[in-house]
């Protein structure tokens, strides 16, 4: 199948790597050059635009950083929906704001074309082995279409409703992580403060009703180690927090705990830590408690 890909960040280029190996067809573009070189030494074409990609295939994934790209990409005067011919199917892999997904679905489907927001979640990790989950959102047979691409590159490809709900499905999962990594950090500095070891607390929550996925994939390599290195940025953090209050002041309705997390990763950015990890965010409570959680050695 000739397949489209539109944006080759730290998910983007992975994801599409995968759809290559699978044996199809790809023609890429990015707007930084040297993000489509490794796709193009492999085969892929590269296209001049976002309009002259549309106009050679089949479907057309994007990976972008939110919903102003997405904009841009599909709308814009160079955007896909220039290009875009009857039948084509666009999957949008960003996580996007609801409102701006279903602008777009309905500017393609007055074209004959159909677009599915499908937002993922397992990081570039899951990107690069095809473990992601995907959540989408659009037609359903719009979604059927797509599956066996989709399950080259997600284990859990979960169809969510009409158009937008991948997108809602995707910030609400985030702000529940997002805001426990902020939670953590008050619990671990006050067992800490109050002479608990981190390692014996998180031995202890690990097995008891605090557990959590965020504890598991963020403590061991961050707060014990003592490495920010990004997995999933601050910036990126701050991004789908302020999404999702977006999104509660739309349909009125008060979001006070996922309000307090948006302040402390605008702090976080204040302080110029955006590109390190989501956890850095737990610096803040440190520094306020006086104490750091680390364990031994890190």
């Amino acid at each position: 199948m000739n397949i489209g890909f539109i944006g080759l960040g730290n998910m983007g280029r992975p994801m599409a790597v995968n759809l290559a190996r699978a044996g199809h067809t790809l023609t890429v573009y990015d707007v930084r050059t040297e993000a489509m070189q490794p796709l193009t030494a492999v085969g892929a074409r590269q296209a001049a635009s976002p309009k002259s990609l549309a106009q050679e295939v089949e479907v057309v994934f994007s990976s972008l950083p939110g919903p102003k790209e997405v904009e841009a990409v599909a709308l814009g005067p160079e955007g896909l929906l220039a290009g875009v011919r009857s039948g084509l199917l666009y999957v949008d892999l960003s996580t996007n704001s609801p409102t701006v997904a279903r602008r777009v679905a309905e500017a393609f489907a007055k074209k004959g074309a159909s677009m599915l927001d499908a937002p993922v979640s397992g990081g570039s990790t899951g990107a690069a082995s095809g473990q992601l989950t995907i959540m989408v959102g659009g037609d359903q047979g719009s979604f059927e279409r797509a599956r066996p691409l989709l399950e080259i590159l997600g284990k859990n490809i979960v169809y969510l409703g009409p158009s937008g709900s991948g997108c809602i499905g995707k910030l609400c999962n985030n702000l529940v992580a997002l805001s426990l990594v902020v939670l953590l950090g008050e619990a671990f500095t006050l067992g800490v403060k109050s002479q608990m070891s981190p390692k014996t607390l998180f031995d202890l929550v690990s097995q008891s009703s605090g557990d959590n996925h965020i504890m598991h994939v963020k403590f061991p390599k961050f707060l014990f180690e003592g490495n920010f290195q990004p997995g999933f940025a601050v910036d990126l953090a701050w991004k789908d927090v302020r999404l999702a209050l977006d999104l509660a002041r739309e349909i009125g309705i008060p979001m006070s705990v996922s309000s307090a997390a948006l302040q402390r990763y605008e702090e976080a950015r204040a302080r110029g830590w955006g590109q390190q990890d989501v956890v850095a965010v737990i610096r803040l409570q440190e520094e306020q408690a006086g104490v750091q959680v680390r364990h031994s050695g890190a």
